[in-house]
């Protein structure tokens, strides 16, 4: 189990639990313009591989590039600690990412070449981009924002129709990425607050999404708790914008994704999606507590 446990710390196992949640968030979108064949329960299977694959192997490759940081700022992380070889994780990355490449193309070809672009973006942003101000936080979203699309793609012309959602989540990672940029040296009380309007303008545009659809007053209980889970420790990083309440934040930010998607779930009127993702929730709690979310 020891030889294990640098592997796990490696993958974020809390962080992958959101992202399964983005894709099923996808399926229930998508199932809003059409009924998916009988053939769905194979192709999610394979997408929520397919999105396992692409997380696990983006973040290995973010402490594979950022190997040489971590021994100043983060001693205790897989790599610079000695337990993992920087060898040992890009090999690890690429056979996750290999998986997910795998996983999405067996579906159709949608979903193959937005799992193709998300690990050219995740590449792109932990070689380069990371340390950009304005284009290392809108590729960290994006990346996201394709995940979102990767669940709709199990109906390819959906994509067309209502893409366009992607863009809320997209927003919604860039602000938390922003954000992360205070965990080591405390971050900036501005950021902060422009985080806090993308949260409301992410939180109107679901309320929106369900008010078309009928389903408001339930989809409200899901963004009520995501509200009540994101925005106290935003406000603290207003407050006193240290290391500290900065990664409180974050870690509040990408459980919240959970939340996130389950509003979205049940804006498209999936009571049982909604339901299966509300279970990632208590298990990204449990997860978050014994492997480091950030």
């Amino acid at each position: 189990m020891e030889n294990v446990k640098p592997y796990l710390q490696l993958l974020r196992p809390a962080n992958i639990l959101t992202a399964i949640s983005d894709v099923l968030a996808g399926l229930a979108l998508s199932s809003t313009l059409n009924e998916v064949d009988v053939h769905y329960e194979t192709n999610l299977l394979l997408l929520c591989m397919a999105t396992i694959g692409l997380y696990g192997g983006g973040i290995v490759f973010n402490d594979v590039f950022d190997a040489m940081i971590d021994r100043e700022e983060r001693p205790e992380r897989p790599i610079p600690s000695g337990k993992v070889s920087v060898r040992q994780a890009t090999l690890f990355g690429s056979f996750f990412f290999t998986l997910g490449l795998l996983a999405a193309f067996m579906v159709n070809v949608s979903a193959g070449s937005i799992a193709l672009f998300i690990v050219i973006a995740a590449l792109f942003y932990n070689k380069w981009a990371k340390h950009q101000l304005l284009i290392g936080p809108l590729i960290m979203g994006l990346c996201r924002g394709a995940n979102l699309l990767l669940g709709i793609a199990i109906i390819p012309p959906n994509l067309l129709a209502i893409g366009y959602i992607a863009v809320v989540p997209t927003l919604y990672i860039a602000s938390i990425t922003v954000i992360s940029r205070g965990e080591v040296h405390g971050g900036k009380k501005s950021m902060a607050i422009i985080a806090a309007g993308i949260y409301a303008f992410v939180l109107a545009a679901i309320a929106l999404f369900a008010y078309h659809h009928h389903f408001l007053v339930y989809t409200l209980f899901c963004l009520i708790l995501l509200m009540a889970l994101i925005y106290p420790p935003l406000l603290q990083v207003v407050r006193n914008s240290n290391a500290k309440n900065s990664g409180k934040a974050v870690k509040a930010g990408i459980i919240g994704l959970i939340l996130l998607n389950a509003a979205w779930a049940m804006a498209s009127g999936s009571f049982m999606l909604t339901g299966i993702i509300f279970l990632l929730l208590p298990l990204s709690f449990c997860t978050a507590r014994f492997f480091a979310v950030t």
